[in-house]
């Protein structure tokens, strides 16, 4: 099993001389390149860069998806860098949400059976599970959806059982790629709004890739990725 390490007590994620590097000799392509980056306990963050920047390798490296061509990678204390791809799924199952731009959820199971899964893959039973469910699907606003079919959903509702899926295991940490990608403006909105409650009522710790500077303007901080490196990193100015 993987060492339990962080490097800075207060630290949710930490990156240190960060390396991914696609191919070899002279087709090699550096997707990361040498990145330190931290990010507290409790922060909201946005990675923000142009397509091509790293910023979707850097989640995937993050959430264990990928192991990195050298460097090190703490999210919650464990040595994400020090595992196997079979032992991060496990630890992600366990520790961490994440949410995707098209949901990623299973048209052949039901609104309530998505949200639980995380658990139900751990061997719990859809009866023990199904109170954390609905109060997530009253939290999110979407009880009066429960016993619909995700086709009937709109975008912005398909989104927050996505969102309610990331939330069932009470993890220290949300990675969300392009949540908005794939929704209006007003949804969008609404969707960052309910992050942001996410972080200031429960203290979650959330990083999320955009490449709309609109949208990472919701956080409280930014880093700006720029082939493959970290171009800028500060916070959001209030408003």
């Amino acid at each position: 099993m993987s060492e339990v390490l962080p490097l800075q007590a207060e630290s949710c994620v930490e990156t240190r001389g960060l390396q991914m590097t696609y191919g070899e000799g002279l087709a090699a392509v550096e997707a990361i390149r040498n990145m330190d980056l931290t990010v507290q306990q409790g922060e909201f963050v946005c990675i923000l860069g142009p397509s091509g920047s790293g910023k979707s390798t850097l989640l995937h490296l993050l959430a264990g998806l990928q192991q990195p061509t050298s460097g090190q990678i703490y999210v919650c204390g464990a040595a994400i860098h020090a595992m196997s791809l079979d032992q991060a799924a496990r630890w992600r199952r366990r520790n961490l949400g994440m949410i995707h731009q098209f949901f990623n959820l299973i048209p052949t199971l039901s609104i309530v059976q998505n949200i639980a899964l995380p658990l139900l893959l751990e061997g719990r039973r859809l009866h023990q599970v199904r109170p954390r469910v609905e109060q997530l699907l009253d939290e999110l606003g979407i009880a009066g959806r429960r016993d619909h079919e995700l086709e009937q959903l709109s975008g912005g509702e398909m989104q927050r059982v996505a969102i309610a899926r990331a939330l069932v295991a009470q993890p220290r940490l949300i990675l969300a790629d392009e949540p908005t990608g794939n929704l209006d403006s007003r949804t969008s909105g609404e969707i960052m709004d309910l992050f942001r409650r996410l972080n200031s009522d429960h203290g979650l710790t959330l990083v999320v890739i955009t490449h709309e500077r609109n949208i990472a303007e919701c956080a409280s901080r930014i880093v700006e990725l720029r082939d493959g490196r970290v171009e800028s990193d500060g916070p959001v100015a209030a408003s």
